[in-house]
C-alpha cells in the first residue's frame, strides 16, 4: 500500500515538474543581435532523448520550424531555405537564419520535448542593436505623433499605382527604409534598400506590393489592383552622411460603387440630375408658350366680336339694385301729355255727306 502511494506521488511530481521548469524559463529572455547568419541558441541543459523541437515567432503561434528526429524537418513558407537546425548535440534545437531582414526582428520561442524529463523552453528577442535605445526612465506617456504628409496621392480601387520616395540630399545614402502606417496602427517596415558591393539591394516585406531600389537608393513601391487596405501613411527614412531625412506620403483610396469608381459614379449622378432638370425646363417652356398662344387667340377673338366679350365676373355688380326714394315720389305727381284727338269713323262719314 505504501509502495503504491509513493509511486502515486512520484507520478504527480513528474507531472508538475515540467510546468515549474517552463515557468522559470519563461522569465529568462535572451537577446540576439540582428545580423546575417545569426544563431538562435536552444540547447536543452539536461540529458535525455529529444523527441521534438518547435520554433514560433510572436505574435503568431504557428510554428516556423519543426524538427523530429525520425520524420525530419519542416519549415513555414517565409522561412523555407533560410533556417537550418545546427544539431551540434543530441539535445540541441538551435537554428541559424540567413538572408535576414528587419522583418526578422521580434520574439522567438523555442520548445524542446524531451524524455523522460519533459519539455524545456527558451525565449529569444532579436533586436536591431544599431538603432538608438529608447529612454525607459521617462514616466510621462509619449505624446501622439503629428504626421505631416509631404505628398498626397489619390488612387481608385483596382487601379495600379507607384509610390515614389526621393531624397533631397545630394550626399551619399547608406540605407533607406520604407514604412507604412495603416489607420489606427503603428509603423511597419515594408521595405529596405541598401548597398552591397556597390550595388543596390532591396528587401521586400510587403504582401501587397513590390519594393524597388534605384541606384541612388530612392525607394518606390509598386501596387497592383489597389485595395482599401493600401490606404494610409507611407514614410521613407534615408540614412545619409549628414543625418536622417524623412519623406511622408499619404495615400487615399477612393471607394468603388457597383464596379465603378466614386468619381465616375458621381459624374453619372450629376449627368442624370442635369438631364432631369433640362427636361423639366423644356416642359415648363412648352406650357408657357401654349398658354401665351391661347391668351393671344382670346384677345384676337374679342377684338373681332366685341359683343361676345365674356363678362368679367370680378366686376362690382350689385346682385339686387337699390330702388331710390325718387322713384316713389314720381307716382304722386300728375303727368301731363299733349295727345292728338282721334275722331271716330262715324263722325268722318257724316261730314262727307254734308
Amino acid at each position: 500500500m505504501e509502495a503504491v502511494q509513493k509511486d502515486h506521488w512520484y507520478f504527480v511530481v513528474l507531472l508538475f515538474l515540467p510546468f515549474i521548469k517552463v515557468a522559470v524559463q519563461k522569465n529568462e529572455v535572451a537577446t540576439v543581435r540582428l545580423e546575417e547568419g545569426m544563431v538562435l541558441d536552444c540547447l536543452c541543459p539536461w540529458d535525455g532523448s529529444l523527441s521534438l523541437v518547435s520554433w514560433t515567432k510572436a505574435p503568431d503561434k504557428n510554428p516556423i520550424a519543426i524538427l523530429h528526429p525520425e520524420l525530419g524537418v519542416n519549415f513555414s513558407h517565409r522561412y523555407r531555405e533560410r533556417i537550418e537546425f545546427l544539431r551540434t548535440t543530441l539535445m540541441d534545437g538551435s537554428i541559424s537564419i540567413r538572408n535576414v531582414t528587419h522583418q526578422d526582428i521580434g520574439l522567438y520561442h523555442c520548445s524542446v520535448q524531451t524524455f523522460p524529463q519533459g519539455p524545456w523552453t527558451k525565449d529569444i528577442q532579436v533586436e536591431d542593436l544599431d538603432d538608438p535605445p529608447e529612454d525607459d526612465n521617462s514616466t510621462e506617456p509619449p505624446s501622439p505623433e503629428v504626421i505631416v504628409a509631404n505628398t498626397e496621392l489619390i488612387a481608385e480601387e483596382n487601379s495600379n499605382l507607384t509610390i515614389i520616395c526621393n531624397h533631397q540630399h545630394n550626399g551619399s545614402v547608406s540605407q533607406a527604409l520604407m514604412k507604412k502606417m495603416p489607420q489606427g496602427q503603428g509603423w511597419n517596415t515594408i521595405g529596405v534598400c541598401k548597398k552591397e558591393g556597390g550595388n543596390p539591394v532591396s528587401e521586400n516585406y510587403s504582401d501587397r506590393g513590390r519594393v524597388v531600389c534605384a541606384d541612388s537608393l530612392d525607394v518606390s513601391l509598386q501596387l497592383t489592383a489597389v485595395m482599401q487596405e493600401d490606404g494610409g501613411y507611407y514614410r521613407c527614412i534615408f540614412t545619409t552622411d549628414v543625418g536622417e531625412q524623412t519623406t511622408t506620403v499619404l495615400l487615399t483610396v477612393l471607394i468603388s460603387v457597383g464596379g465603378f469608381s466614386l468619381p465616375v459614379y458621381m459624374m453619372y449622378i450629376y449627368i442624370g440630375a442635369g438631364a432631369a432638370g433640362l427636361v423639366l425646363l423644356i416642359v415648363m417652356i412648352i406650357l408657357a408658350v401654349r398658354q401665351r398662344k391661347k391668351n393671344r387667340r382670346e384677345e384676337y377673338r374679342v377684338k373681332l366680336n366685341p359683343h361676345q366679350r365674356q363678362p368679367n365676373f370680378y366686376e362690382n355688380i350689385p346682385v339686387c339694385p337699390r330702388i331710390t326714394k325718387k322713384s316713389r315720389q314720381i307716382k304722386n305727381v300728375p303727368v301731363y301729355a299733349n295727345l292728338q284727338t282721334v275722331r271716330s269713323h262715324k263722325t268722318r262719314c257724316q261730314s262727307r255727306d254734308k
